[in-house]
């Protein structure tokens, strides 16, 4: 049940939530987003857009899967005529929306094709990519093993998945924030970093890595 308030100010992701605007920006203007992620998730922002840039040393030919893509945050790692074929994916019209602008500003669209798609169904043959990225996701999944089995499903052998998450077990100190989350419909059930360790294995992932910044774990795996 969501709180009548925080859902009206914050949204679910059905809508365009407010807190969908604050995180773009505070990724896009990290002079102040550095310090906001820092006091506000114990996190350091410059993993994620390592993350991020790690895109732009992939090869021409790729196929890479953005799950939820959100409003782009990821697309600021692909250079114009890289050659990639890069399917940005959410559940939400509006946060596609935000993304196919991004794509714009940014010159990367004739790269980029733009999917409304439930992450625990994905349409894609098995195997189908050389990486899947799911940045700040699995925690808003409503079923987030079976957005797991997804995920490693359409990887192929050698292709990795890499991502970042906030998840139930990285301290006390973020426990008001995930209730507040669960309660706004931003958050889902999330999991543990067990758990999501354990699914990874599960799916064929191999060297498995799970790191934790503050509130959020950043994790990459290998298929095969």
């Amino acid at each position: 049940m969501r709180l009548p308030v925080v859902g009206q100010v914050l949204g679910g992701w059905e809508t365009d939530p407010l807190w969908a605007t604050v995180y773009e920006a505070s990724v896009n203007h990290p002079a102040f987003g550095a310090p906001f992620w820092r006091v506000g998730f114990g996190s350091d922002q410059r993993l994620l857009h390592e993350t991020v840039g790690s895109l732009s040393s992939l090869p021409a030919g790729s196929r890479v899967l953005d799950v939820p893509c959100g409003g782009g945050i990821a697309l600021r790692g692909l250079r114009p005529d890289q050659g990639l074929d890069y399917v940005a994916a959410d559940i939400s019209p509006a946060m596609l929306e935000r993304a196919r602008r991004a794509a714009e500003r940014l010159g990367v669209t004739d790269q980029v094709t733009f999917r409304e798609t439930d992450v625990a169904d994905l349409p894609d043959d098995d195997a189908s990519y050389d990486r899947v990225l799911s940045l700040t996701g699995i925690h808003c999944f409503p079923e987030p093993r079976e957005a797991v089995v997804e995920m490693t499903r359409v990887l192929r052998p050698g292709g990795e998945l890499v991502g970042s998450a906030f998840l139930t077990d990285t301290g006390w100190r973020y426990e008001a924030g995930r209730r507040v989350g669960r309660a706004s419909g931003i958050l889902g059930p999330m999991c543990s970093r067990s758990e999501l360790h354990g699914w990874l294995r599960a799916g064929g992932m191999r060297r498995v890595t799970v790191r934790t910044s503050g509130a959020l774990v950043y994790f990459r795996a290998t298929k095969g």
